[in-house]
Parts: structure tokens; sequence; C-alpha cells
């Protein structure tokens, strides 16, 4: 806690905010084109980078090999999709599941008609009806026999496999914590296999440069990241992107001892660590708006300090999984917190 730690009175609160503003994403919706940076013109030259096949990576512990670059995507989980909306690569999605929430500008209208195959994790009939050549998945439990189908079992069929780095789960391929280089290394490698090299290093120009201008804030200020739950709640933990987006922005995250991007953390242990800030998950499903109404009607969590100030901010659901909304999202958050003043 700081010195001076800001209890008394909060004068605005930051719920209402405006989605998180996108940064560095000056990029078409579907095809090539892209720009130098966040607000500049331009297409690549003939100089730019192009992929040589065949491409081989190692993705969470499974060779995966791309003898050319996909052309028929099934993306699962909206971190996915978004990625290949700004490496100009939309038009190779056909079809999306688990949609997360709308995507944002530039991508709304081109994400919007994308066939959604399933609500939640697609089964492996599903995704095979699509005929895709790559199935990306954000998340590695997606690849299962009651899920999208094994690994293994896809690639026998034809169909390579793709899980965001940032989530997979053994120790020696999972971030430990996850780092910004981390974000922009699945940018580039998503890039060169989609042979989008040119497009993906200037998308991680832009963000370098937009991550450099992100301002933390000074106070020493606690933070949950309340993502969704009731009776216990589920939490940012210590080494995802919750909380790289929380250290990027200045706070100190209450659940930094939890080992994992995400869990469960009681309501009387984030009682007696009575954060100043709550960062809340807002999804369709479970709005920030919801988690405020969960917050004030539990007498333990009625008297937390950030719920009687009204200390809250929001982070949209698609943008708390790790990729091209990371950095915009710690901006996003740390440009709410000036927004919160205190008195002591």
């Amino acid at each position: 806690m700081p010195a001076a730690s800001p209890r008394a009175v909060v004068r605005r609160r930051a719920v209402a905010a405006a989605p998180v503003a996108l940064v560095a994403l000056a990029l078409t919706a579907c095809g090539g084109a892209t720009s130098p940076g966040a607000s500049g013109g331009g297409t690549p030259t003939s100089a730019s980078p192009t992929s040589a096949y065949p491409l081989t990576i190692d993705n969470c512990g499974t060779s995966v090999t791309f003898e050319t670059a996909p052309t028929r995507v099934v993306t699962v989980k909206s971190s996915t999709t978004e990625m290949l909306l700004a490496l100009g690569a939309g038009d190779t999605i056909v079809g999306t599941a688990y949609p997360d929430g709308p995507a944002p500008a530039p991508w709304t209208e081109a994400a919007a008609a994308i066939p959604v195959i399933s609500d939640k994790v697609p089964s492996n009939e599903v995704v095979l009806a699509e005929e895709p050549d790559l199935v990306y998945a954000g998340w590695e439990s997606v690849f299962s026999a009651d899920g999208a189908g094994e690994r293994a079992s896809l690639e026998a069929l034809g169909v390579r496999t793709l899980v965001a780095p940032s989530a997979c789960k053994e120790k020696e391929y999972r971030p430990d914590p996850l780092t910004f280089d981390d974000v922009f290394t699945e940018i580039e490698q998503v890039g060169q296999l989609m042979d989008r090299s040119a497009e993906a290093e200037t998308l991680v120009a832009a963000q370098r440069a937009d991550l450099e201008t992100v301002v933390p804030d000074a106070r020493g200020l606690s933070a949950l990241w309340f993502s969704s739950g009731s009776d216990t709640p589920y939490v940012g933990g210590g080494i995802g992107a919750p909380a790289l987006i929380m250290k990027t922005a200045g706070l100190t995250n209450i659940a930094a001892d939890i080992d994992d991007s995400w869990g469960p953390m009681g309501w009387e242990a984030v009682a007696a660590a009575d954060p100043d800030v709550i960062v809340l998950v807002d999804s369709p499903w479970n709005s920030a708006e919801k988690k405020i109404g969960i917050l004030e009607g539990s007498p333990v969590t009625a008297e937390l300090s950030a719920v009687k100030n009204e200390a809250y901010v929001v982070v949209p659901f698609p943008a708390t999984e790790a990729g091209v909304r990371t950095v915009s999202a710690a901006a996003s958050v740390a440009e709410q917190l000036t927004k919160l003043t205190f008195e002591d």
C-alpha cells in the first residue's frame, strides 16, 4: 500500500469509460495493405520479408509443418480472429467459434461477417465441415476428443493446428510471466506462417512505439482483476495477460501468488488484501455492471475500499487474452486510472 493510501473518497468512477481504444491497428480488416504506424499510411515495399515453406514450428510441444500459407482457417476465441484481421489475413477465415464479444474498429464489419460455427468450443464434426487447413485456437484445451478434435487426429486429416503460444499449459512452454516480447513474438510467428511477415513487422513496430507512450500510475495502487464468478471469484493471476496489463498500468496485483493466468480466489482473501482498485472484465454474458451488483450486494465485498469508493476500471473480455489488444488494454487501464482521484 502507498504511505498515504487513497481510501476515503474517489471523485470519479471509471466504469462508464469507453471501450478499450485500439492503438497501432491502422491495418485493413482484410487483404494485405498495412500502415507503417498507428496513424500513417502506406504498403509494404517489394523488399518486405516473405515466408519460406515448408515452415516447421514447435507449438506448445507439438511440431507443426506448413507446406504453404493456410487459406482456410477456423479460429476459436476472439483473440485469434483479431490476430488474423490485424495481419490482413481476415479473408482466410472460413468460420469462427467461441467469440468473446464484438471486434473493435477497424475490424468490426469484417469480424461480424465471419460465420460463427459455434458459440462455445466447436465439435470435431462442426470444424471439419468447414474443410479447414488450419484451426487456430486461443486455448490449448480446445483440442480434445470432445472438442475440436485432438491435434494428432486433425493432423492426420491434413488439418494443421495452432495454439496461441501465450496459452500453452506445459511449464516448459508457457510464458512465466507473460511479457510483451512474448506477445510480439506470437504476432511475428503467425505473420510468418500466414505469409504476412511484412504486416507483422509493421504491427509490432507500431505496438512497441505505442507501448512506450503508456504512463503507469505512480500512486502504488493495489488491484483485483475480477474476471467472473460470484460465490468464488475467478481472478487474474500472476503470470498471464491480466498480470501484464496491470503491471504496465502501474497496479500491484493482489493475486500475484496464483501461478496461472487466471484462478480462483476466495472473497475472504480479497477482503484481507482490500484492493484500492477493481478491474472489471466486461462481457456480453457477465457485464461490468453485473459484477458491480455482486460486489455491492455482498456484506463482505461491500466493505472493500474499492467498492465503497467505486474505484473501478473496465476491460472488455476480448482484450483480456494475450494478443493484438494487449498494448491497448494496458493503455486503457492506465488512462482510466487517471480519472480516479482520491482524498486521504
